[in-house]
C-alpha cells in the first residue's frame, strides 16, 4: 500500500486532534477552569423616541427605566490562586466596554466604543492575627460602592488604584481603611501631554453595628488630598486646591421582607459638589471650591408589598454653597418611584415615575432652575419573581418632559418627547 502526502497529513491532524481532546479534558486543566470565577454585568437593546434616536435625559434625577441609550458592559475573571490552611491568595480582574450601539462594528479607531481596565488587583486573607477574614489587598478595584440601582447612582463611591485593609472585626462590626488614588482631570493647559491632578484619598468605614433588631449601620470618613506637582503649584489659581472631606452615615431597617434606608453625608472643597451632582466622592478641580460645602439626605428602600406587587424608591435632597465663582447656593430634590407586578415568575409588569427640581442661586441675584419628569411603562420578562432578578428582557415606552428649561428635545424644538425600546440587562 503506498502512503500519499494526504495520508500523512490527515494521520498528523488526527493525532493533533486527538492531543486537544486529552488535554482539553485533562483533571489538572479542568481544576484550573472550575477555579475561576466569571462575574459580570450588561445593559443594551434598541430604541426611538419621536425624532431620531433614543433621548436619554437625567436618569440620574428622574429614573433609567427606559432612559438609557448606550450600551455598556463589565466582564469580571477571579481566581483564587494560592490557599493553604486558612491563608489564600486571590486576583481579580475586570475591563468594561462602553458604546452608543449605533453599528455593528464598534471599535475604538472611530470613538465608535471606549475600552477600560476597571479592576486588577489582589486579594489577602488569613493574614492577620485574630481575624482570618481580613482582607489585604492592593491594585485597583471598585471600592465598596454603594449604589442606587434604579437611577444609576454610587452615592458613596471612592474607586481607583489604592491598598488597605478590609474588614477587619473590631467589636461588634468591622472596620476598613484605604488608601486610594483618583486624579482629577487637568484645568490648566499651559502643561502639555497628560497632567491630570494628583488626588489621593484615605477612606474609613466602620460597618456592621446592629443598635437594635433588624437593624445595620455604617459609618465613613472619606479625606481628599490634592498632590500638585511644582509645576501645577507655580501657575496657582485651580490647583490650589484645599483638602476635603466627606462624611457618611446610613441606617437600613428590616421591614415587611424588604428594607428602608437613611443616608446622611456632608462634604466641603472640591467633594461639596457631589451633594447636588448625585455624585459619589470625585473631586472637582475645574472650580475654585475654598469655601464650598455641602448636604444630602437619601432615603431608599425595597417593600414587597404581596408576593406579586414591589416597590422600590429613591429620594435625594442635597444642598450646596459656593461650588462655583458665580454660584452662592444650589438646591436639589428627587423622588424615583418604581412599581413591579408579576403576572408569572417570568413575566412582569413595571411601572416607574421620577421628577426632580434643582435650583442654583448665582451670586449676581439671578436663578438658575432645572425640573422634569419620566413616565415609563414596561413589560418584563426576567429570571425569577425577585425584584433585582436578572436577566430581564424589557419592552417600554417612555415619556420625558423638561417643565422648566424647555425646547430640551428633538433638536432643541420641543419640551417633551417619547420613547419606545426593547431593553436587556443582567448581573452574574
Amino acid at each position: 500500500m503506498t502512503i500519499t502526502p494526504e495520508d500523512n497529513m490527515n494521520t498528523k491532524l488526527c493525532t493533533l486532534a486527538v492531543a486537544l481532546a486529552a488535554t482539553l479534558t485533562s483533571p489538572s486543566l479542568l481544576a484550573a477552569i472550575d477555579n475561576i470565577d466569571f462575574h459580570g454585568y450588561l445593559r443594551g437593546g434598541v430604541g426611538v423616541s419621536r425624532d431620531g434616536g433614543m433621548e436619554e435625559w437625567q436618569k440620574n434625577k428622574i429614573g433609567r427605566l427606559g432612559n438609557e441609550a448606550d450600551t455598556y458592559g463589565e466582564v469580571e475573571l477571579g481566581s483564587e490562586v494560592y490557599k493553604k490552611d486558612d491563608v489564600s491568595f486571590y486576583v481579580d480582574t475586570m475591563v468594561s466596554m462602553f458604546s452608543d450601539g449605533s453599528n455593528d462594528n464598534e471599535t475604538t479607531l472611530g470613538d465608535d466604543a471606549q475600552f477600560g481596565l476597571r479592576q486588577l488587583n489582589l486579594q489577602i486573607k488569613g493574614l492577620i492575627p485574630g481575624d482570618k477574614n481580613a482582607v489585604i489587598w492592593g491594585g485597583k478595584r471598585y471600592y465598596q460602592r454603594h449604589d442606587l440601582h434604579i437611577i444609576d447612582t454610587k452615592y458613596w463611591n471612592i474607586s481607583g488604584s489604592g491598598a488597605g485593609v478590609e474588614n477587619y472585626t473590631l467589636g461588634p462590626g468591622a472596620i476598613s481603611v484605604a488608601w486610594i488614588r483618583n486624579d482629577a482631570n487637568d484645568v490648566d493647559y499651559r502643561e502639555d501631554g497628560d497632567n491630570d491632578v494628583n488626588i489621593n484619598y484615605i477612606d474609613v468605614r466602620y460597618a456592621g453595628w446592629k443598635p437594635w433588631s433588624g437593624a445595620w449601620t455604617e459609618f465613613g470618613v472619606d479625606y481628599a488630598i490634592p498632590n500638585a506637582t511644582d509645576k501645577q503649584k507655580e501657575y496657582g489659581g485651580l490647583y490650589d486646591a484645599e483638602n476635603g472631606v466627606m462624611l457618611t452615615g446610613e441606617v437600613s431597617q428590616d421591614m415587611w421582607s424588604g428594607y428602608q434606608k437613611l443616608v446622611v453625608q456632608y462634604a466641603d472643597k472640591g467633594l461639596a459638589q457631589n451633594m447636588v451632582s448625585q455624585g459619589g466622592g470625585w473631586y472637582d478641580m475645574y472650580n475654585d471650591t475654598r469655601d464650598a460645602k455641602g448636604y444630602r439626605v437619601i432615603n431608599t428602600g425595597l417593600l414587597p408589598i404581596t408576593d406579586r406587587f414591589s416597590l422600590n424608591q429613591v429620594f435625594t435632597w442635597g444642598s450646596a454653597d459656593n461650588v462655583t465663582a458665580q454660584t452662592d447656593s444650589s438646591t436639589l430634590l428627587s423622588l424615583v418611584g418604581r412599581a413591579q407586578y408579576q403576572f408569572t415568575d417570568y413575566v412582569r409588569g413595571i411601572g416607574e415615575v421620577g421628577s426632580f427640581w434643582q435650583k442654583d442661586k448665582n451670586r449676581d441675584g439671578s436663578d438658575y432652575k432645572q425640573a422634569g419628569q419620566k413616565y415609563t411603562l414596561a413589560l418584563g420578562l426576567a429570571a425569577g419573581r425577585e425584584f433585582m432578578s436578572r436577566p430581564e428582557l424589557r419592552v417600554f415606552a417612555s415619556y420625558l418632559n423638561d417643565s422648566e428649561q424647555g425646547n430640551t428635545f428633538q433638536d432643541n424644538t420641543a419640551d417633551n418627547t417619547w420613547n419606545f425600546g426593547v431593553q436587556v440587562e443582567a448581573w452574574w
